[in-house]
């Protein structure tokens, strides 16, 4: 493998870079795969209502079609992390954790990173009660009380599948009103099992071994502290930056990568698309990924026309 040039690598296995590969495979272009995990983030979401024709379907459940879909048409997909990217000539040399790859053409589509809270115990207790995952580790609070920070639709998510297995489920907000879809809204006000705390931040977790309890920033009942087994962290996510770096890619204030109407980037034969582009108004859905990675699949077909 380490031989095979590739006319385009995609890097990412989200809904961007799924279906940039299905596309690519309907176009006869041979391409390669290569994600840290199945899905990323979007393989997350508790329940997804919006993906047309669907009425309701896991994240897990979505992104294993789209997988499968891909695989089905031939694509090449593999797990790992790409450390570095380095163009030598026209061609560029993906180094990843397993082995390192050749290709003509990339599409960035590595979605995004989760933002931190960056505060004491955050780290330490990661895995131990800190998880960013509500999907994966839901089920682990049964009859347990935790706490989810954030006040986006993400945070309400998170808060309504823990209700399902969860004692109690705080969500803590630093505003003064959730930022959610009213259907969120709707369910969170109906669910009993959840208390809503405005205006409050976390500035510490705390425990032995395991998340014991959080210290927030003002007194409830003549207490600073509040008792949870689990702290969900769902603030949201910024686009990570260190391969834009490598290759030279421009961004913008906010870290997100200019892309035009192709999904092309200042970069020469270097393409983006997914949550971490400033494209499709920066409405960061599954359905805008999966358009912007056909898009620009296409664009590297088109690319590879003119160029034999």
């Amino acid at each position: 493998m380490e031989n095979k040039i590739y006319d385009l690598m995609i890097i990412g296995s989200g809904p961007a870079g799924l279906t940039a590969s299905i596309y690519s495979s309907r176009y006869k272009v041979k391409h390669l795969v290569v994600g840290k995990e199945p899905g990323g983030q979007a393989n997350e979401a508790h329940q997804i209502e919006n993906w047309p024709g669907t009425i309701s379907i896991s994240g897990f459940e979505l992104l294993q079609k789209m997988r499968q879909h891909a695989e089905k048409l031939g694509a090449e997909i593999l797990m790992d992390s790409v450390s570095s990217v380095a163009k030598e000539g026209d061609i560029f040399k993906i180094t990843a954790h397993a082995s390192q790859y050749h290709a003509k053409n990339i599409i960035l589509a590595s979605g995004m990173e989760y933002r931190k809270l960056e505060i004491p115990g955050e780290t330490e207790f990661k895995g131990k009660g800190v998880s960013y995952c509500p999907t994966c580790d839901a089920a682990f609070f049964k009859d347990k009380i935790a706490a989810v920070v954030g006040g986006g639709n993400s945070a309400g998510s998170a808060a309504l599948l823990l209700a399902q297995y969860a004692r109690k489920v705080y969500l803590i907000y630093r505003g003064e009103k959730l930022k959610v879809d009213p259907a969120y809204g709707e369910k969170i006000s109906a669910e009993g099992k959840i208390e809503i705390i405005y205006n409050t931040n976390i500035k510490e977790i705390k425990g032995d071994k395991a998340v014991e309890k959080i210290v927030l920033d003002k007194e409830r009942d003549g207490s600073g502290e509040l008792a949870v087994q689990g702290v969900f962290i769902e603030i949201g996510s910024e686009p990570g930056i260190e391969l834009t770096k490598q290759l030279g890619v421009e961004t913008d204030e906010q870290g997100y990568i200019k892309v035009d109407s192709g999904q092309s980037t200042n970069a020469l034969c270097v393409w983006a698309a997914g949550d971490a582009t400033n494209g499709s108004n920066k409405l960061r859905q599954i359905i805008t990924a999966a358009a912007e990675g056909a898009v620009a699949a296409g664009s590297v077909y088109k690319k590879l026309q003119i160029s034999t």
